[in-house]
């Protein structure tokens, strides 16, 4: 049941960035253009995203429970490091470049547009030595 639970949230989270544009990198760039030509559109998509998200958050706070009755796990922290400040201030330069952050860019893979593969191994070939330098830093 869990499997089916991840595919159909998988398939209505990619028709959900195919239909407010976010697979399309011009329409991305438009929108964090602030000083060029400005496209506001996907400020609305992300308003909107944020609120159903808040409602949906308080609510399964009070139940404890995922939907299937399974338990659920929040950040236990809220303390904001150079590590996550350095992280945010590259996955930002990263989609305002390419146009593309990680979920839309794999959402297109599937129309077919196979040359982002040169950014999707880069990311996690980056993704994988993040991982290795944090165990070596911790030890």
């Amino acid at each position: 049941m869990n499997q089916l639970t991840a595919l159909i949230s998988g398939l209505v989270f990619g028709f959900g960035l195919i239909l407010s544009g976010m697979t399309n990198p011009a329409k991305v760039i438009g929108f964090l253009d602030l000083f060029g030509n400005w496209d506001p559109s996907l400020g609305f998509v992300m308003a909107g995203a944020i609120a159903v998200t808040f409602i949906a958050f308080q609510w399964l706070k009070k139940r404890q429970k995922t939907l299937l009755g399974e338990s659920l796990h929040f950040p236990g922290t809220t303390h904001i490091d150079p590590r996550l400040m350095v992280g945010s201030l590259l996955f930002g330069i990263g989609w305002a470049y390419a146009g593309y952050c990680p979920g839309p860019a794999i959402v297109a893979l599937g129309d077919g547009r196979y040359q982002l593969l040169f950014f999707l191994i880069p990311m996690i070939l980056g993704m994988k030595a993040v991982d290795l330098a944090s165990h070596y830093w911790k030890k």
